[in-house]
């Protein structure tokens, strides 16, 4: 089943990584590390196959995908050999990346970007549309009275600016009949009006803020401390980072946002908060490489104080793009299932999942095991939907 993959900040590390994964494993250059779908566990025929992803995306950038990868190449993301390897076919995912639409209303924006995802579906024959948010994370907006209703929010739109960029791609999507999935800690479509307009369109959606370093180390040993019934007193963390989401991340509106879905974690896990403060900080020099520092202190038996630490380094592109193959191809197969609204199964792969979900990582991974091995085998691709390519 041919599935495409629309990639909102298509131009950024994590999605070029994503494509360049994609197309060098389909090429036999490299082995699908790091994508649990290719896991025995998660192996269904409703998947559709990395060979049968297309990509495309919208982007305010115009820097293009072949020098992006180069300068990820530089920065010690990518193989050099692999990018080389992959140029042409890179270079080919150009005519499919467009710059990010701005029109006069956001109704008119939102338009635009539903008949984008329209286009690109018809064009390639695709049976779905996935749109995945890799783009810089937004501060938390203001409540707003449309926010409710799909119905007052679809007026709004006409007259003043209410939707976060994140927001306005997953109305776009549900009207255009495609699943959404927000990898980043943005609003994206946990709104109400948008889980109606998901509901009305017969589409799924997942999210939010993948969990990728520090946090997947919290899901781990918070239920450890749990489990054990060790008090843990304090928990405080450090993290270092550069590239354009340390960037982001310097602004403190989007920091406040990040944090607390990174928090979240420890007060659903352990059942409460402990002390501590998780900061975010922002290194230039260190690009795409980012550095957590953590303190845990806890108390076992007859009050004995303890402590744990522990320091995490790593790529965040390279431990990023699978996870947004593998949510793509599971979202697409959710959909091809029936599926619709929020899949709170994906929780496994966010720091901040939809629904009352657990959070620690083993319950969630059999939650995810569970659901997949539960779906149906298809006989036949499913066509298109057909969608107005219109808010509504």
């Amino acid at each position: 089943m041919r599935t495409g993959i629309w990639l909102v900040g298509a131009r950024g590390s994590v999605a070029v990584t994503s494509i360049v994964g994609a197309l060098a494993v389909r090429a036999s250059l490299a082995d699908p590390v790091g994508c649990v779908t290719e896991l025995p566990p998660l192996r269904h025929p409703a998947l559709p196959a990395l060979s049968d992803l297309v990509f495309g995306g919208h982007d305010v950038s115009c820097v293009s995908l072949v020098k992006k990868a180069h300068a990820l190449v530089a920065a010690g993301v990518l193989p050099a050999a692999v990018v080389a390897a992959v140029a042409d076919e890179l270079a080919g995912v150009e005519a499919d990346v467009r710059h990010a639409p701005d029109g006069a209303t956001q109704h008119d924006t939102v338009a635009r970007i539903a008949a984008d995802l329209a286009d690109f579906r018809e064009r390639h024959g695709l049976a779905r549309v996935v749109v995945v948010n890799v783009s810089s994370t937004e501060a938390i907006p203001p409540d707003h009275p449309a926010y409710a209703d799909a119905a007052a929010l679809a007026a709004a739109l006409h007259h003043e600016p209410v939707l976060p960029p994140s927001s306005r791609y997953a109305y776009a999507a549900f009207t255009a009949g495609c699943a959404y999935v927000d990898f980043t800690p943005s609003t994206g479509a946990r709104l109400p009006a948008l889980d109606q307009l998901a509901a009305r369109h017969g589409v799924p959606y997942a999210g939010s803020d993948g969990k990728t370093g520090e946090t997947l180390l919290k899901s781990v040993l918070a239920p450890m401390f749990a489990m054990r019934n060790l008090h843990v007193r304090s928990w405080s963390g450090t993290n270092l980072l550069g590239g354009g989401d340390g960037a982001t991340l310097a602004r403190p509106e989007a920091n406040a946002a990040k944090v607390a879905s990174k928090q979240r974690v420890l007060r659903e896990t352990l059942g409460y908060e402990p002390e501590g403060h998780t900061r975010i900080d922002y290194v230039p020099d260190i690009g795409d490489l980012k550095t957590a520092w953590d303190l845990i202190t806890f108390s076992g038996f007859l009050g004995s104080r303890m402590r744990l630490e522990f320091t995490w380094h790593g790529c965040d592109s390279a431990l990023a793009a699978p996870l947004v193959l593998d949510l793509a191809r599971l979202t697409a197969a959710a959909h091809a299932q029936g599926l619709s609204g929020p899949l709170p199964q994906l929780a496994f792969f966010f720091k901040d999942p939809i629904g009352d979900v657990p959070h620690g990582l083993a319950e969630q991974w059999r939650d995810l095991c569970e659901w997949v091995q539960g779906w149906g085998v298809p006989t036949t691709p499913a066509g298109p939907a057909e969608p107005s390519g219109q808010p509504s």
